[in-house]
């Protein structure tokens, strides 16, 4: 890992907590790996047990807006989230937490003078400064190794009661938390996803071997009572978008007519390439599009209204 790659280091008043003194998290404790020295900058009663919420770095929109709907809707209830401060979904739950004013927790796999990714480094100096704790188990200057994030997988994993995976494929770094999970006797929640979408492939194989699935909000906010007891307020409803609408990001936005609807729809269940569209769209008893033209048109009215977007990788599919 380059050094050109690491971030400024994190803003505010700073902490070494040796294990066995005060301020040292218990939970931490039943890890059978405990950190002798924890190197925290922030608030140090934020190492408190918090709700992991964890995922791709490569997330799609689905996953994105899936870790800032259930980690704000925890940090309203005054749950704190513990998440690795990495891209996509990480970076969305922590965001989440500070938007609804909650406490949130980064567990960095370098030394907090050694920030990565640097691309976070202001989100790091905004957690350190909103009650938050930015941690690493190593010192100061220690630079990130790739073998150093899987290892702190394990402290996110022991501060929480449970861990929520939210997006996640086959293989992907987010299993060893949840494994790490299971180890320390915590609970796993898992975001189902389309079973086309190569990214939600890992989160359904979970729910498979036993992990609790996260389909709605009235599951969702059941198991927030059931392992968080002493914690009450509102969730904001997932709701169903209205007939002639798609979520898009937040809100909800008109659509010009029932074909525009029902594109966007699939898209946001699962991204498609124009080919792809044109394959299940065009001919057949149950056709939208009289052709490619015709097809190529309604893609362009729902990008122009932001309801759907164009990824790197070609595929077009609902805006984050």
């Amino acid at each position: 890992m380059a050094s050109g790659g690491y971030g400024k280091a994190v803003k505010g008043p700073r902490w070494e907590i040796a294990r066995g003194t005060k301020g040292y998290p218990a939970a931490l404790e039943c890890l059978d790996d405990p950190p002798e020295t924890l190197y925290v900058v922030g608030d140090p009663d934020a190492l408190q047990e918090g709700l992991a919420v964890v995922g791709a770095r490569k997330a799609t929109p689905y996953g994105r807006a899936a870790a800032r709907l259930l980690a704000g809707c925890a940090a309203r209830r005054g749950i704190a989230i513990v998440s690795g401060g990495a891209r996509g979904c990480d970076a969305a739950a922590h965001e989440a937490a500070l938007e609804q004013g909650g406490r949130t927790v980064a567990f960095l796999g370098g030394g907090c003078d050694k920030v990565y990714p640097a691309c976070n480094a202001g989100l790091f100096d905004r957690i350190a400064a909103s009650g938050g704790a930015v941690v690493s188990e190593h010192p100061w200057e220690f630079p990130p190794k790739p073998y150093t994030f899987r290892a702190r997988n394990r402290l996110i994993a022991g501060l929480s009661r449970a861990t929520l995976v939210v997006e996640a494929g086959v293989g992907s770094g987010t299993f060893s938390t949840a494994d790490e999970a299971l180890r320390a006797n915590r609970d796993v929640l898992a975001v189902p996803g389309s079973i086309f979408s190569e990214t939600s492939r890992g989160a359904n194989m979970l729910i498979g071997q036993g992990a609790m699935p996260v389909v709605d909000e009235e599951s969702f906010v059941e198991m927030l009572d059931r392992m968080f007891p002493d914690t009450e307020a509102a969730c904001t409803s997932f709701g169903a978008a209205p007939s002639k609408g798609v979520v898009a990001g937040q809100g909800v936005l008109p659509l010009p007519g029932p074909r525009e609807t029902r594109l966007a729809a699939a898209l946001a269940a699962d991204p498609l390439r124009l080919e792809q569209m044109a394959a299940a769209f065009i001919g057949g008893d149950e056709a939208l599009f009289d052709g490619m033209s015709d097809l190529m048109a309604c893609v362009g009215r729902l990008e122009a209204i932001g309801v759907i977007e164009r990824y790197p990788d070609g595929r077009f599919g609902a805006v984050k």
